[in-house]
């Protein structure tokens, strides 16, 4: 299986309920979302996604949806207080698609503030993991709890400009959180992902778009 993982893609340094979504706007009571249907091994995850608040997030992490690029994918990642290297301390699960060294089907994505799209970054929100500004592609991550410490302005990153939020899980946060509770975890080589990466990744099976009639 050919696995791409970005293990340092949380941080710079280096990684609905509608009225969950923005903090403290209330979003529009008409709203464009998107459902998607994510199948791992250890069950579904359903999101919806704004295209009207992160149109560039969502047409970007839709390319790989209906390219088909996350399945053989996994969550790899889980950050957790008691493993977390960064600070403020974060709750976490980061995955990402199946692609093979070197394979970049889309270019990277400008990155969409959190100031500018009012997705904060609460319980079940899903968002972009990156490096540098402007370079996220295929990884992502769904936040388990408040982690506004993700959000711009806020000092998880160095750079102050926070991450893409772009949707949020609208079932299966059970699934997120038992994900997120795994404990086999391997050393990497890079101290900060050190004791978050899993021996055994979390396979995803399926991401797909839900239709409705």
């Amino acid at each position: 299986m050919r696995i791409k993982f970005m293990v340092a893609i949380l941080s710079a340094w280096l990684v609905l309920p509608v009225s969950a979504v923005a903090q403290p706007e209330e979003p529009r009571t008409v709203e464009i979302r998107i459902e998607v249907l994510i199948q791992t091994e250890m069950g579904d995850i359903t999101l919806a996604l704004y295209p009207e608040r992160a149109p560039g997030t969502v047409a970007n992490f839709m390319a790989y949806v209906d390219g088909g690029y996350y399945t053989g994918g996994a969550f790899y990642r889980v950050v957790r207080h008691d493993n977390d290297n960064g600070s403020p301390k974060i709750t976490v699960i980061q995955g990402g698609a199946n692609l093979a060294e070197g394979e970049e089907p889309f270019p990277p994505v400008k990155l969409e503030r959190t100031n500018e799209t009012g997705i904060s970054h609460m319980d079940g929100v899903i968002s972009m993991a990156r490096g540098e500004p402007d370079s996220a592609t295929h990884a992502i991550f769904i936040v388990i709890g408040n982690n506004q410490a993700l959000d711009y302005g806020e000092s998880r990153n160095p750079d102050l400009q926070g991450f893409a939020a772009f949707g949020i899980v609208t079932s299966g946060m059970d699934v997120v959180r038992a994900i997120n509770a795994l404990t086999l975890t391997r050393e990497d080589e890079d101290a900060y992902v050190a004791g978050q990466i899993l021996v055994v990744p979390v396979i995803i099976l399926n991401v797909r778009r839900i239709e409705r009639e």
